[in-house]
Parts: C-alpha cells; sequence; structure tokens
C-alpha cells in the first residue's frame, strides 16, 4: 500500500516535523524501516516508529492488577478503528486510491461527530 501511495510522502517537505508511527510490540520498527528504505529512501527523515509502552509486572503489582492490561495510547487507536467499523463502507478497504479512503474516514468521522452534537 505504501508504494500505491509513495508520492503523498514525496510532496511533504523534509523539514516539517516527524510524523511518528505508533506501534504495537508485536512489531519490528527496524525490518519497517528497511522495508520502507528500499521503497523510498528519504522517508526515515519524514516519520519516525515508537513502540507502545508495555507495563512492567511491577507496574501491574501496583496497580493491583495481572495478566493482560491495556496500554492506553493503543486502546486510543483501537477505539477509533471501532468507531470507524460502524461505517459499513469502511469495514473492508474498497477504494483504489488514498484520497478517497481519506475522504471516507472523514465522512465517518463528520457524521460521528454529528450524532454527538444530537445527542448533547
Amino acid at each position: 500500500m505504501l508504494s500505491d501511495n509513495i508520492d503523498y510522502f514525496k510532496s511533504k517537505p523534509v523539514n516539517i516535523p516527524k510524523i511518528t508511527i505508533l506501534l504495537d510490540n508485536g512489531y519490528h520498527p527496524e525490518k519497517l524501516e528497511q522495508e520502507l528504505k528500499k521503497v523510498y529512501p528519504q522517508i526515515m527523515t519524514k516519520i519516525r516508529f515508537k513502540l507502545s509502552p508495555k507495563p512492567s509486572k511491577t507496574e501491574k503489582e501496583k496497580e493491583g492488577k495481572t495478566g493482560f492490561v491495556p496500554v492506553k495510547a493503543r486502546w486510543v487507536i483501537e477505539r477509533t478503528n471501532s468507531w470507524m467499523e460502524r461505517c459499513k463502507s469502511l469495514v473492508k478497504n474498497f477504494e483504489r486510491t488514498l484520497e478517497h479512503s481519506t475522504t471516507k474516514i472523514n465522512l465517518c468521522f463528520v457524521r460521528l461527530m454529528l450524532r454527538r452534537l444530537a445527542t448533547a
């Protein structure tokens, strides 16, 4: 998908602040960086990867929790994804361009905001 929409990243100026992409601990940022550099070598001047913090056993014990403890930053992303899945046209990505996908996502969030304003 990145190679299809690489023009978006190429159009961004080099001197902008880096875009931070938050990754779950299942990802390996080094491998992602290697593959991205194959497609577009200057991309690492525009983006950076950050692994979401994983709570340690002592942190879990302080909170009185055991087992799986959700990471706050990750759940923001998961919640956002679940809101988007309510828009039936976004459940599967049928769009061919990044612009069309972005437009559908924006419409989904406009719909969500309008519903929240209507109930307030």
